[in-house]
């Protein structure tokens, strides 16, 4: 995947973020179950309607990436589509407090250039903030990119496999 760096966002990267919901117009809990149907819909065909989740300012993070833009976070998925067969996401749990929201998930997919046809699956979380209007405004996935990818390409997995016994 390509390493996506634009400027960083004004506000400090460790800013915490409001713990309750007042103000918000969209009750959060509504707005995070149709988060949640997204994701495990995604498609290209449904990145069209993105703006529906996203604020237009958005600030999305994850291992390789991280973007600010509701054009930019598009692109990402769409990323995905480009060099993945088949991803698709399963939310696992939610917690919700307040305008915050903690998924956990599993990522399914193949790979298109190796491992062709054999499955693969990523667990992750993602940490989203909303905004008064139940749009995400923060988006943060944590994985870890060693176990859950590197290991399992056919080079550098021998020498991850091999850094994490020493």
């Amino acid at each position: 995947m390509t390493p996506h760096r634009p400027t960083a966002p004004d506000s400090s990267p460790c800013a915490t973020a409001p713990t309750a919901a007042e103000g918000h117009t969209v009750p959060v809990e509504a707005a995070v179950t149709a988060l949640v149907a997204f994701f495990e819909n995604l498609s290209p065909s449904s990145l069209a309607g993105i703006h529906r989740y996203y604020a237009h300012d958005a600030r999305f993070k994850d291992p390789f990436n991280e973007v600010q833009g509701v054009g930019a976070v598009a692109h990402i998925f769409l990323h995905m589509f480009d060099t993945l067969e088949s991803p698709r996401f399963v939310v696992l749990e939610r917690v919700v407090q307040g305008p915050q929201c903690f998924l956990t998930w599993e990522f399914h997919f193949r790979f298109k250039a190796m491992r062709k046809g054999q499955d693969q699956c990523i667990l992750g979380a993602s940490h989203l903030q909303l905004g008064p209007d139940g749009l995400v405004t923060l988006h943060r996935d944590y994985w870890d990119a060693a176990e859950e990818l590197y290991e399992k390409l056919p080079l550098v997995g021998s020498l991850m496999r091999w850094l994490k016994r020493q």
